[in-house]
């Protein structure tokens, strides 16, 4: 059987100190914390190591060593953390469309639902820079309620997660919503990890918040986020890539230096 979650690790991790009642409080708050102190990165697929969804492997990676990860690893962690703190998370699958048209988008990113007093939210620590800190309700309200910047729509058979982009919105990505099982996401996660075709074998695509904004890294290109205006840079090689992810997103990642990067897009 697998090791259950360390649940005070879990919250020490993202220095959450609320209360752990099921209630609207404690889910917005554990998805604000989480998406404030753990970072989107893929760097495990570039290095070749297997990436893990159970919740042993999701601690020693994510909590245990103050790793990042990508959507399988985020959305697969707090699930657990949910449903230790008494909520009840469904696990769904998307067709990300921020890079991609629908029909070339295959089923590749997890998210969760979690309902609360028969509101039912859309909770996604796992969509790197695009992730919303706070749950987002299916009725179609807004999020955050000062300055929205995502919301959920119902278009035909899907839901679309619409996201901010250049001071409007553009769809993020599109689900039907059904339940998927843990099975499902260890072939999806299968895919992007190790498949030639699959979109993080040819990107580097990694973002954390910071204090200031946030830090953004794409390829070569790095994009800093401070008080809403951003200042891009490119990384000089990749000794330059693991001093940004030093300094920025909480780990030192020696490996950094040696990882492959040919076929990487932009990379030279």
């Amino acid at each position: 059987m697998p090791q259950p979650l360390d649940l005070d690790a879990y919250l020490a991790r993202i220095g959450y100190d609320g209360p752990r009642t099921a209630t609207y409080e404690t889910l917005a708050g554990v998805l604000a914390a989480h998406i404030a102190r753990i970072p989107f990165e893929s760097f495990d697929v570039l290095l070749g190591r297997p990436i893990r969804l159970d919740p042993e492997g999701l601690q020693a990676k994510m909590i245990d060593a103050r790793r990042g990860g990508y959507c399988f690893e985020h959305a697969s962690l707090m699930h657990a953390a949910l449903q230790a703190l008494g909520f009840f998370p469904i696990r769904h699958a998307s067709r990300v469309l921020v890079f991609e048209p629908r029909h070339e988008s295959g089923r590749q990113h997890m998210f969760l639902t979690v309902a609360v007093k028969g509101v039912t939210y859309v909770v996604d620590p796992g969509f790197g820079p695009f992730a919303c800190p706070a749950p987002i309700p299916l009725d179609g309200t807004p999020v955050p309620a000062g300055a929205p910047t995502h919301r959920m729509a119902r278009e035909g058979r899907d839901w679309i997660l619409y996201i901010p982009r250049d001071g409007g919105e553009i769809p993020g990505w599109a689900s039907d919503l059904d339940e998927e099982n843990p099975v499902d996401f260890e072939m999806m996660n299968h895919y992007i990890a190790t498949h030639p075709g699959s979109f993080f074998a040819h990107n580097i695509l990694a973002s954390a918040v910071v204090p200031e904004g946030r830090v953004n890294i794409m390829n070569q290109g790095l994009n800093v986020i401070r008080g809403g205006s951003a200042e891009g840079s490119e990384l000089a090689d990749r000794k330059a890539l693991r001093l940004v992810v030093a300094q920025h997103f909480g780990f030192d990642l020696p490996e950094l230096e040696t990882m492959r990067v040919d076929g990487v897009a932009g990379w030279h």
